[in-house]
């Protein structure tokens, strides 16, 4: 049957480009694409009845497999379009693997350099994005919103390495959070107050922790009539509420130029009205950016790498020393214990669960040369807890008429 298929995949690629089509443009429900195809494996069949060709064992399977090849991401389309599926990567045409609720596993997949390359190509097609040996890197959103990242030889050993986060649509609150285990119902209760109340979240965790889910369900917790504006490397943040603009980098033209960093995006959104500025991650010297809005009233969220809730709050401090040689951390660090009002961090633990493991709430004071910190909640005999112990810095709280200690020590 893979001769039938690579044959039919042929054909129908022959006649696509004799005709002029370009089913990127032309046929965006795919519809096109079908009827090509159906010709062909019709075609085909009628060939084989006569028997110079041999006989296809489900022409509806082919024909599914030669859509997928001609407007979908060819063998790793059957993965994308699994939802247990949260993660693909390519290690290399005979190395694929795939993970699902935090477990990777390998799975029997033959591809070659050039189907490797061809795939690539085909996802990067409505990016404007590219990858070649001046670019060697790719960050690029695919249109179902899931993230793809690429690095090509010589800075890998030999083959393309290939990543693909699959956008999970499914969470889309802190109550969906709650059933499914990540965290508990007095915590996202009292997260649910943090950002009615206006105020500045950071999520922190290691790599698939689920940084990126976590914010987006904490947005849902905003107010309907909140303008909201997200930037981000690339798109993977998605807002319910109506007032949403989201923006994400742009890399270097092959001149060198038109590239948008981070940096650029924070100033620009000062510049959009919003009543929230959601970073999706920091990682160098746009958090001096995102310290300052914050730092002018401005509520706001972001996610950044480590190890734990405190190590987080000392990164941030860290961090947007980056920016120049003029920026010290007599400036850095006050902001940073002033700036920040909850740390919620995320694990991935190696069974592949991933939940809420520490909120804590920095006072506002400096010890030791870090931003000091209260500990809201944290792991008890291996369930999230709360400590019993309130925020110290309630204004935000008071302003909003709630009143965080209902949650965190029940109705007095």
């Amino acid at each position: 049957m893979t001769n039938a298929i690579g044959l039919i995949t042929g054909r129908v690629r022959e006649r696509v480009r004799r005709e002029g089509i370009d089913l990127a443009t032309d046929d965006p429900d795919g519809m096109l694409a079908a009827r090509l195809v159906r010709d062909e494996v019709q075609h085909y069949s009628e060939h084989a009845l006569g028997g110079s060709q041999p006989l296809l064992a489900d022409e509806a399977v082919v024909t599914r497999q030669v859509v997928a090849t001609i407007t979908g991401f060819g063998p790793l389309q059957p993965f994308l379009d699994d939802p247990s599926v949260e993660e693909l990567w390519i290690n290399s045409p005979s190395s694929v693997f795939i993970a699902r609720e935090g477990v990777s596993e390998r799975v029997p997949l033959e591809l070659s350099d050039s189907g490797v390359r061809d795939l690539v190509e085909r996802m990067l097609h409505s990016t404007g994005r590219r990858v070649d040996v001046s670019s060697p890197f790719v960050d690029a959103s695919l249109p179902d919103g899931s993230r793809l990242h690429v690095v090509i030889p010589d800075i890998t050993r030999a083959h393309w390495a290939v990543n693909v986060r699959k956008f999970r649509g499914g969470i889309r609150d802190l109550r969906e959070l709650v059933r499914l285990g990540s965290m508990t119902q007095q915590a996202a209760e009292f997260l649910h107050l943090c950002v009615r109340s206006g105020q500045n979240i950071l999520v922190s965790g290691a790599t698939q922790s689920g940084k990126t889910t976590l914010l987006g369900a904490l947005l849902a917790s905003a107010r309907p009539d909140e303008r909201v504006v997200t930037v981000e490397e690339t798109f993977e943040l998605s807002v319910a509420g109506a007032d949403w603009v989201a923006m994400q980098c742009r890399p270097s033209s092959l001149e060198g130029t038109g590239e948008i960093t981070l940096r650029r995006l924070i100033k620009e959104a000062l510049r959009m009205r919003p009543d929230r500025l959601v970073v999706g991650e920091v990682r160098e010297a746009e958090s001096l950016d995102l310290l300052i809005a914050l730092n002018s009233g401005l509520p706001g969220m972001c996610s950044i790498h480590a190890n734990h809730a405190r190590d987080a709050l000392a990164k941030l401090s860290t961090l947007p020393l980056l920016a120049g040689r003029n920026i010290d951390a007599a400036f850095v660090v006050p902001t940073v214990a002033s700036a920040i009002d909850v740390v919620v961090h995320a694990e991935l633990e190696r069974s592949g669960r991933r939940r809420v493991v520490e909120i804590v709430a920095p006072t506002g004071r400096v010890v030791g040369g870090t931003p000091d910190a209260t500990t809201l909640f944290s792991l008890e005999a291996g369930a999230l807890t709360a400590s019993g112990e309130l925020p110290e810095r309630g204004a935000k709280f008071i302003r909003a008429g709630i009143d965080p200690a209902v949650i965190l020590r029940g109705p007095s």
